[in-house]
């Protein structure tokens, strides 16, 4: 007899559930409201890195001069600025992000999965009762997952108008370039949409109710970013709380707690974000929330509901799309019976898309600092690497944490240019339990930026 899964949401968490639940023969219906891909695809990962890419185009071009390349208009004469088209470039992010939701929605066609569009809710007895433009549909099921993501958190003092207050779904709208631009909060949002209209020649104050920016990601990491930051023009205003947005005509005030006020030409709200959970029937269901509203879960994906799962952002896991996309799989590998392995958040990587980036896998500093973990630490400087000398490089490490004694390596954080992709040897080494020595022994290219992985690793060698 042949399985009916329904899943609610079709970003991450819902599409690659659906992938997998096809692959192992089940029949498979996604309910969705906004379009495949959801807010991953259509209004966060993919819009902003398009976005990011263009401004690490513009930061590389602006040191062109070091490296020797000189910029002529169309005269002969030395070009004396660069400067972006706003417009252009939302517009081919959002036709990128388009692009993208349909080759999903193409492959999902392809695997036989079926797509209603509509707003799914839970129903009695393992039912989907899906809202559609047509009426309500009811979808039974022998398994649901709910995977609705998650959205911008607002206040009360600071709502966004969609024209000069704007939330990180809003922006791509601008199609003039912002005078001056407030960015409220300072995680990893509100760090790489500022560092990115930073590099896009736009004047920038980051409003940080912390004592630094990125306050949960490695510390030094976070010294790096900001001196950066700084060095490039930023106004970081820390330990500076907001307590209202307010507009008047072409002025945005930020108002802060101790009386403060910013004024700008745009204001971006990065709050944080809340699950999209309210109205799915799930108290109902039987299935349990936590604080904010956001699902609870095991780590197979299990809500407290038979035959109910959850995955993504509405579970305030750890919202990233990859780790959605990990609980949605993993959901249909434990239901369907498959090879299952529980997540593990220790084996997760991640990055935050500055310049330079910032990525992360494995324990942490913190953690070290703490007791949790005894760990040996070395950091190495990528100012010292020669691929990074000849690409202008200055800033930016590699650091390693290995235990002591077995000398595994369990984390490990990488500043620099394309640190999203110089993560992945060390998050290999985490996920595979490989020791420093293994790691520094394996070849890197000479020269590169990888190479530091490896001397960072040999550092951490005992005779």
């Amino acid at each position: 007899m042949t399985d009916h899964i329904v899943i609610i949401g079709g970003g991450p968490g819902g599409y690659e559930a659906a992938h997998v639940a096809a692959q192992l023969g089940a029949e498979v219906t996604v309910v969705d409201t906004d379009g495949v891909g959801g807010s991953a695809v259509l209004t966060d990962c993919v819009p902003s890195k398009t976005l990011i890419a263009t401004s690490e185009l513009m930061t590389e071009m602006a040191s062109a001069r070091e490296l020797g390349v000189n910029f002529r208009d169309h005269e002969g004469d030395a070009a004396t600025s660069i400067a972006v088209d706003l417009g252009r470039v939302n517009a081919r992010v959002k036709q990128l992000a388009a692009d993208q939701s349909a080759d999903i929605a193409a492959r999902l066609e392809r695997d036989g999965v079926r797509m209603v569009r509509g707003r799914g809710r839970l129903g009695p007895d393992l039912t989907v009762v899906a809202t559609t433009a047509d009426g309500e549909e009811t979808l039974r099921a022998d398994a649901i997952i709910v995977a609705t993501g998650a959205a911008p958190r607002t206040l009360p003092s600071a709502q966004p108008d969609g024209e000069r207050i704007l939330t990180w779904e809003q922006v791509y709208d601008l199609t003039e370039v912002p005078e001056k631009l407030i960015v409220v909060g300072s995680g990893v949002t509100g760090a790489e949409f500022a560092s990115a209209y930073l590099s896009l020649g736009i004047d920038v104050t980051l409003v940080s109710s912390r004592d630094r920016v990125l306050p949960g990601e490695d510390a030094d990491a976070s010294a790096v970013l900001e001196e950066v930051l700084t060095r490039r023009g930023m106004n970081v205003l820390g330990q500076s709380r907001m307590q209202s947005v307010t507009r008047d005509g072409d002025t945005v005030t930020v108002t802060l707690t101790d009386g403060r006020t910013v004024s700008g030409s745009h204001c971006i709200l990065a709050l944080g974000s809340v699950p999209n959970t309210a109205d799915l029937g799930l108290e109902e269901a039987g299935v349990a929330t936590g604080d904010g509203g956001f699902i609870t879960v095991d780590r197979v994906s299990r809500t407290s509901a038979r035959g109910i799962y959850a995955a993504g952002d509405c579970t305030g896991v750890l919202m990233l799309a990859s780790v959605a996309a990990m609980q949605g799989r993993i959901a249909m590998w434990h239901f369907l019976g498959d090879a299952v392995a529980p997540l593990d958040l220790k084996k997760v990587s991640s990055n935050v898309f500055t310049s330079p980036e910032i990525a992360t896998v494995g324990w942490s500093q913190q953690a070290v600092d703490a007791g949790e973990i005894h760990a040996e630490v070395v950091t190495l400087p990528l100012a010292g690497n020669a691929r990074a000398k000849m690409q202008g490089v200055r800033d930016g490490f590699v650091k390693l944490f290995c235990r002591p004694g077995t000398g595994i390596v369990v984390g490990g954080v990488v500043v620099g240019p394309r640190a999203s992709e110089l993560i992945h040897p060390v998050s290999i080494a985490v996920a595979e339990s490989l020791t420093a020595d293994q790691l520094a022994q394996a070849f890197t290219v000479y020269p590169s930026m990888s190479g530091s992985v490896a001397e960072a690793a040999r550092r951490l060698h005992h005779v």
